[in-house]
């Protein structure tokens, strides 16, 4: 696995994380109102979820531009349950690794036409890095509100993922210290 991807199923992995841990939480708090980056942790994984999809969409050869305005009106909308956000993450992120099998060069570049910086040729891995890099943004957003709101949160850093998930190169020794 090449390191966009394995930055990619970190992002996927570390998504899952901080979703089981609000599925852990009663219902209610998902919609609870806090004041911080997002009005709610709903909100929060709205922008999340579309943010990931514009991104899909540029990557498979959507202008910046349209897919923004496809995209962007989905941040305000926000699912009843918190199972409901797992499934549309699932889902995208099926579409995004059979995307990732069609590719053989992600440092092939394309024009990247973004309203808010201008015309810039961009890789796809400098695409996937960016949108990992926001999702590890937003997610310390999410725990942040979870400790606004009284709950704990659960790490999720990509050292976390070298031990549980695929990120893992060797065994890890139990009693390592980190």
């Amino acid at each position: 696995m090449n390191h966009p991807q394995q930055m990619y199923h970190y992002h996927v992995w570390a998504s899952h994380t901080i979703m089981q841990r609000i599925q852990e939480l009663p219902p209610a708090v998902l919609h609870q109102e806090v004041g911080s980056s997002f009005p709610t942790l709903a909100h929060a994984l709205s922008h999340l979820y579309a943010v990931d999809q514009m991104w899909y969409l540029v990557l498979t050869g959507t202008g910046m531009p349209e897919a923004l305005q496809l995209c962007m009106p989905r941040n305000g909308e926000t699912f009843a349950t918190i199972e409901e956000y797992v499934n549309r993450y699932d889902e995208l992120s099926d579409q995004f690794l059979d995307w990732f099998r069609q590719q053989s060069d992600l440092e092939q570049t394309i024009p990247l036409d973004n309203p808010f910086a201008g015309l810039r040729q961009t890789s796809l891995a400098e695409i996937i890095f960016h949108l990992v890099n926001h999702g590890t943004y937003h997610r310390g957003n999410i725990s942040t509100m979870l400790r606004q709101l009284g709950h704990a949160s659960v790490m999720n850093d990509y050292f976390r993922f070298w031990y549980e998930g695929e990120g893992s190169n060797e065994v890890a020794d139990s009693d390592a210290v980190v």
